[in-house]
């Protein structure tokens, strides 16, 4: 095999093949590379990309670490139906063979280690988003029902209206939160009845995810695959509990905020 090696991930052997037609980076099928207990995945990339300096020029490219990003997700989410993959970063890169077990020997004691603790499990994520009412379906600035015209100057009595309007809505507003924030703590209680461990991440920046709403919680739980239909049962059974509120459910994935990478 010539060219550089890209390492997906690394596991315990396992004896199920993974699909005939997958292909990883660069368009290549994964392959296994075992050493000791371990094996890794790994692909052939092209140096003319993989290299150190056209690689860090690639990663400022969007679009490459787009279509980077989804064929190394797309052998993460193979490896996942037949094993317990512990992923390694994007682009994690050796010269050849030889490199790939010489990583693996120096780090074999903290993968053995992490391997046995994510066997047999995965991660689930769930975010809960919340609107407030009078943002919901209207342009920032637009008119609806709940518009109302400021008061004309002058005028005592439209004046302490409208102030006491806006006192009511910012006292509203600061009551729907809280009525999120309670519901997304409940929520992660329970969840986390069901987990063996979990992990808060910092909220969504609206702006950068292009989700609406504002992000209450974005928490990512690591689930026994036995426990992983109750897990699911019991976040569908509390979509509905609280109007306003949007409640996301991604996975079974890999268990990335488990494995101790830096991914």
């Amino acid at each position: 095999m010539s060219g550089l090696r890209y390492v997906y991930a690394v596991c315990r052997p396992f004896g199920t093949p993974l699909p005939a037609q997958l292909t990883g980076v660069a368009g290549v099928p994964p392959k296994q590379l075992a050493h000791g207990e371990l094996v890794a995945v790994v692909g052939q990339v092209p140096e003319e990309d993989f290299a150190e300096e056209p690689l860090r020029a690639h990663l400022e490219d969007l679009d490459w670490l787009g279509a980077t990003a989804r064929a190394h997700q797309n052998v993460i989410d193979a490896l996942t139906v037949v094993t317990s993959p512990l992923p390694l970063r994007l682009a994690t890169v050796f010269l050849d063979d030889s490199g790939v077990r010489t990583m693996l020997q120096e780090r074999e004691e903290t993968f053995v280690r992490t391997l046995d603790r994510l066997e047999g499990r995965v991660e689930w994520g769930v975010k809960v988003y919340a609107e407030p009412p009078e943002t919901a379906g209207r342009p920032e600035g637009s008119g609806g029902a709940d518009a109302r015209p400021a008061p004309a100057a002058g005028t005592a009595g439209s004046g302490r209206d409208y102030l006491r309007r806006r006192r009511n809505q910012r006292k509203e507003s600061e009551e729907r939160w809280q009525r999120a924030e309670r519901f997304a703590s409940r929520l992660h209680a329970s969840l986390s009845g069901y987990a063996e461990d979990t992990r808060m991440h910092a909220p969504q920046n609206s702006a950068l995810s292009g989700a609406s709403g504002r992000n209450i919680l974005n928490a990512a739980y690591l689930v026994p695959r036995t426990g992983s239909e109750a897990f699911v049962e019991l976040v569908d059974r509390t979509k509905d509990d609280e109007p306003g509120l949007r409640v996301e459910l991604t996975g079974p994935w890999a268990a990335y905020s488990f494995s101790g990478e830096d991914t």
